[in-house]
């Protein structure tokens, strides 16, 4: 399974998806982050509310034909059941109960898509929906170990990498300008360099009470469903920088 990345190299990646021009800089970018957790495959996948649909990622040639080919969109268990949640869900959670589902993932399996999955919603402006899915082959055992180490970076990944994206889709209507308090700043700032809420208000010289209200006032101000998402938003947009 992936060691786990360093704070230098969510860094640069980071930095990369900053300096990216155009998609192609977006699929270099996935395969360099799917290397370094050393896992199977990553996909970023995105469709708008008139159906345009993008995507980038590590899948064979072979399943991403086949999977437009047979229109699985409208049965993948993982589009389904992300599309009705707002938090990052496991794949094992979600309903491969019927005979389209198990037919689906067992095509899936041939064509070397991971038997593992970690798959994280998001909604961004004009009815676009995205999913940012890790995938790999292992035991469910391992596959736990990864998650509980790679869980909030992977979340923070897929807000980076989907907040540049929405800049490279056609027609684009711009987000309004957000701006942060200094304190709400602080209390991002904090967050984003991996303090918990205790150690952040001690930094702060402030109650955890009061902490809790900047964050949810700069989680209101960012569109953000999470305080994960909230600060994910707020580093790309340029609000707070580590």
């Amino acid at each position: 399974m992936a060691q786990k990345l360093n704070n230098v190299d969510v860094d640069r990646s980071l930095a990369e998806l900053e300096r990216a021009s155009g998609r192609e800089d977006l699929q270099t970018a996935i395969v360099k982050l799917c290397e370094a957790y050393k896992i199977d495959h990553m996909v970023y996948h995105w469709v708008n509310s008139q159906g345009d649909q993008y995507g980038c990622g590590t899948y064979s040639p072979g399943w991403v034909e086949r999977y437009l080919e047979k229109e699985y969109l409208r049965i993948d268990p993982v589009i389904l059941g992300c599309y009705q949640r707002f938090h990052p869900v496991d794949w094992k959670r979600l309903d491969w109960s019927s005979k389209a589902a198990r037919g689906f993932r067992a095509e899936a399996l041939e064509y070397g898509v991971g038997n593992q999955g970690f798959s994280i919603p998001m909604r961004g402006p004009n009815g676009q929906y995205a999913l940012f899915t890790a995938s790999h082959h292992c035991s469910d055992e391992d596959w736990q170990t990864f998650k509980n180490k790679h869980r909030r970076q992977l979340i923070l990944l897929a807000h980076f990498f989907n907040q540049k994206a929405l800049e490279f889709e056609p027609d684009r209507v711009p987000e309004a300008l957000t701006t942060l308090s200094p304190r709400e700043t602080d209390a991002m700032t904090f967050l984003a360099m991996g303090f918990n809420r205790a150690k952040a208000a001690d930094t702060m010289e402030i109650s955890e009470h009061t902490l809790r209200v900047y964050i949810e006032s700069a989680r209101f101000k960012l569109g953000a469903i999470n305080t994960t998402h909230a600060v994910a938003r707020a580093m790309s947009r340029g609000l707070i920088v580590l």
